[in-house]
């Protein structure tokens, strides 16, 4: 099967296990990791792998080997990508945002990315985004979601300097993707990192109020269901911990995230479930630049 050359520009923990991620992927073919730490452990694991590296940041990498990427991952900051994505545009590649900036339409795989696939530039929202907002979608597309409040609770232990920089970004930009993608006419986002120990896997909480007169118990449970089914074709680890609880107008649903252990640890998922993501849309990406490519 041909193959779509993508870039991973940030060389942290995210980046690198991106890397590991699309090395089971037919269809996408990895040849560059950029970054700005000669010394990080993600370089150095690209090095042994045979990836080209750059370690002067994007520019480097754009003036001197930008052919080597149709699709770059951006796993570096909010406020860093406001930067890549200007270049990245005037470069003409197509970029998956794994940060809150924000500087694209939301996408959730599940939900709309089919309406995306020739987007320049296209943001994952957050983890907490990517993990509800499928759900919230899910109660919706059954009975009109007045409210809707999700509280994704991580691992302190998985929240690293980006994830902490980014707090403000991530609460404003998952309450936007609940009402935008998930359809929710109002919503609320929470993040809370517990300090345990043994750390605790990823553990989300979405609460929906719906029209008066609209809920249907059996017709959301379903949906839910075939929606959590959805999300684990590309994130093994995600399931409902429960049923849906309903009470009156309101329905609440409760996930768990366990990561797949590529580099991260287990308990990771919040960051597990944003580069299965962005694979997952990657790829789609990558089929729909194939299908459009004229017959040799």
């Amino acid at each position: 099967m041909d193959k779509i050359k993508v870039a991973i520009l940030g060389t942290g923990n995210i980046g690198t296990d991106l890397m590991l991620k699309l090395e089971r992927s037919e269809i996408l073919e990895l040849t560059s990791m950029i970054g700005i730490d000669p010394n990080s452990d993600g370089v150095k694991r690209a090095q042994d792998k045979g990836y080209n590296t750059f370690t002067n940041g994007l520019q480097e990498f754009l003036e001197t080997s930008g052919e080597l990427a149709d699709i770059v991952f951006d796993a570096t900051s909010a406020k860093a990508h406001v930067r890549h994505a200007k270049l990245l545009k005037e470069a003409g590649k197509q970029v998956l945002d794994l940060t809150p900036a924000a500087r694209g339409p939301f996408v959730v795989p599940t939900v709309n990315l089919g309406e995306h696939l020739d987007a320049p530039n296209i943001n994952l929202i957050t983890c907490g985004g990517q993990a509800t907002i499928p759900m919230v979608h899910a109660v919706n597309r059954v009975s009109p979601v007045e409210y809707a409040e999700i509280v994704a609770t991580i691992s302190s232990k998985s929240a690293g300097p980006g994830t902490r920089a980014n707090i403000d970004e991530f609460t404003q930009t998952t309450s936007r993707g609940i009402e935008e993608i998930g359809g929710a006419k109002k919503g609320k986002a929470i993040i809370i990192l517990n300090p345990a120990e043994p750390p605790i896997l990823m553990r989300d909480t979405v609460y929906a109020v719906v029209e008066e007169g609209t809920l249907d118990e059996e017709k959301i449970t379903k949906s839910i269901q075939e929606m959590a089914e959805a999300v684990q074709s590309y994130v093994p680890g995600y399931r409902l911990r429960t049923e849906p609880i309903f009470e009156g107008n309101r329905v609440t649903i409760f996930l768990e995230v366990e990561g797949a252990g590529d580099y991260l640890p287990k308990y990771a998922g919040n960051l597990d479930i944003m580069t299965a993501a962005s694979v997952k849309v990657a790829e789609e990406f990558a089929k729909n630049k194939l299908k459009s490519s004229p017959a040799v």
